[in-house]
């Protein structure tokens, strides 16, 4: 795994791709994987945005086949909607990467009522995963990577206020989320591996990266936003940034029930190796409890699975 690069992914031909986000991490996920063959299914919520990133892509990789799919995690409707276009068009999907994200906003909730940044991040993906469950099991040796952030160390699971109604600190709903994430793909797995549904779940993180996250959703003149730009040379580059998840993605010595990160300055910056998991991720009582309340929220049901208690630090072929 020493210095893992782009260069080092296999070939993905016959592979199909869906990615959310269609910027920075996104992007970058996108241009990796369509230079390595794959069919690549880029959605996110603005369309001109999404035909920019495709058009780039197709430039940097002339036969490339990428394409956009309009998709707003902050919406359930929408999630359902671009569920059914893909099980119209698409007979399978090898790889999903969940990565489109909110950071630090001033509260605001989506469509279906949930606070942004925990709406979006992990019940947007939460919903997204389990409607195309069904198109994931007819993949070759499919992988779900869910994005999760080093704020996940401070992060932690309020059962009874996930919507931060009570109390709305931007940093601490936004860690909460990003620990969601990261619980998601560890029970995933475990759920996978009870079930025979044949999925690698993996979660990653992008350390400290140069991407619009931060200044979208703190404002560009915030605290958050000023330090992006003016201290840009803290922030190492989204393609860098995007390394671990590629990892993830693509390796075959990647693992299922694994979390993958930055290698150098605490998990900052630096290529692909497995990353410190915080405890309060592996508290299998808490994550199978938030599980349930996400299927209760979202209305979406994963299929049931008799669940055995799993080591938490286990790691899964």
């Amino acid at each position: 795994m020493a210095n893992w690069t782009t260069s080092d992914i296999p070939s993905l031909h016959g592979r199909t791709a869906v990615i959310t986000g269609t910027g920075g991490l996104g992007f970058e996920d996108a241009k990796a994987l369509a230079e390595a063959g794959a069919r690549v299914i880029l959605a996110g919520r603005n369309p001109s945005r999404g035909a920019a990133a495709v058009e780039q892509i197709r430039q940097l990789t002339p036969g490339s086949d990428v394409c956009f799919e309009q998709l707003d995690l902050a919406s359930l409707d929408s999630i359902d909607a671009f569920a059914k276009r893909l099980g119209d068009s698409d007979g399978h999907i090898d790889l999903l990467i969940n990565n489109a994200g909110v950071m630090t906003p001033q509260r605001q909730e989506t469509a279906d009522g949930f606070e942004l940044q925990f709406g979006t991040s992990h019940l947007g993906h939460f919903a997204l995963t389990a409607q195309l469950l069904p198109l994931l099991r007819k993949g070759d040796q499919p992988r779900v990577v869910s994005l999760s952030s080093i704020a996940a160390r401070q992060g932690a699971i309020d059962l009874s206020d996930l919507q931060s109604t009570r109390d709305y600190k931007p940093m601490v709903a936004y860690s909460q989320s990003k620990l969601a994430c990261l619980m998601f793909a560890l029970e995933l797995q475990r759920r996978s591996n009870a079930a025979g549904w044949g999925i690698r779940s993996i979660a990653a993180h992008p350390g400290v990266s140069r991407t619009e996250l931060l200044p979208n959703g703190a404002g560009k003149w915030s605290a958050a936003g000023s330090a992006r730009r003016l201290l840009w040379f803290l922030f190492q580059p989204a393609a860098q940034g995007a390394l671990p998840t590629l990892f993830a993605a693509t390796a075959p010595q990647a693992q299922g029930g694994a979390y993958y990160g930055p290698n150098r300055l605490s998990e900052t910056r630096g290529y692909p190796v497995l990353a410190r998991t915080p405890l309060q991720a592996m508290d299998l009582g808490m994550a199978r409890r938030l599980w349930n309340e996400s299927e209760r929220l979202t209305g979406m049901s994963f299929p049931a699975a008799p669940l055995r208690i799993t080591k938490p630090y286990q790691l899964f072929p």
